[in-house]
């Protein structure tokens, strides 16, 4: 006489291990990470020699302020990346030198990776017995985010930090000759500036997208 068919049954303690999974364990969290560990690396691929860009022989007042604006136009799409790299420098140096601030920006960050962002739908948010919905933990994202941005001194932090940067990078595109950097006229016209960042910002996103989109 033939066995009866054997009906598969799903382990509840497997079921409920995968359900809690924590979110920096997820696949969405570890291609955001591969993603954007990529492209920071395409991004210092491009970078100038900085002995190209402290070349103190190829620095020289500039004798208009539309020669001044044409120097830097050109400073920026040669040294776009060092350029980002001195903003992030001068950024890190800010909050280094107030670590309450860095805290506070580190916390509010991973707030949003972990609650939000790489947090799988089926895993609700329960404090003291009350579970909160996800838009719910979206509006206490915002408002946190606008309370620590513009109510604490992490924002005038940054701002500050941003506008030394820009500075420092203005003042070195004004004075750097570009005459003798190798310049193509023709280069297209979304490398720019930010370009390095916004690759960056396009991988994670990409990344993101599924675990934000299941939850619309």
């Amino acid at each position: 006489m033939a066995a009866p068919p054997t009906i598969p049954i799903s382990s509840p303690q497997s079921t409920a291990s995968a359900a809690a999974q924590p979110p920096i364990a997820t696949p969405a969290f570890r291609a955001f990470v591969s993603r954007l560990s990529q492209s920071i690396r395409h991004g210092f691929s491009q970078r100038r020699p900085w002995s190209e860009l402290v070349d103190r022989s190829s620095f020289a007042r500039p004798d208009s302020v539309s020669e001044a604006a044409s120097r830097i136009r050109k400073n920026f799409s040669y040294f776009r990346v060092n350029y980002v790299t001195l903003l992030a420098a001068v950024l890190a140096l800010s909050l280094l030198s107030n670590p309450f601030s860095l805290l506070v920006l580190l916390s509010l960050l991973g707030a949003w990776l972990f609650l939000y962002v790489f947090r799988a739908s089926d895993q609700p948010i329960v404090v003291f017995g009350r579970t909160f919905s996800d838009r719910e933990i979206l509006g206490l994202l915002v408002v946190s985010t606008i309370v620590v941005v513009f109510l604490t001194s992490v924002g005038s932090i940054l701002i500050s930090a941003l506008l030394v940067g820009l500075a420092i990078v203005a003042v070195h595109g004004a004075f750097r000759a570009p005459e003798d950097l190798f310049l193509d006229d023709q280069e297209p016209a979304n490398v720019g500036f930010l370009s390095f960042l916004g690759g960056a910002a396009s991988s994670a996103a990409a990344a993101a997208a599924p675990a934000v989109a299941s939850r619309v």
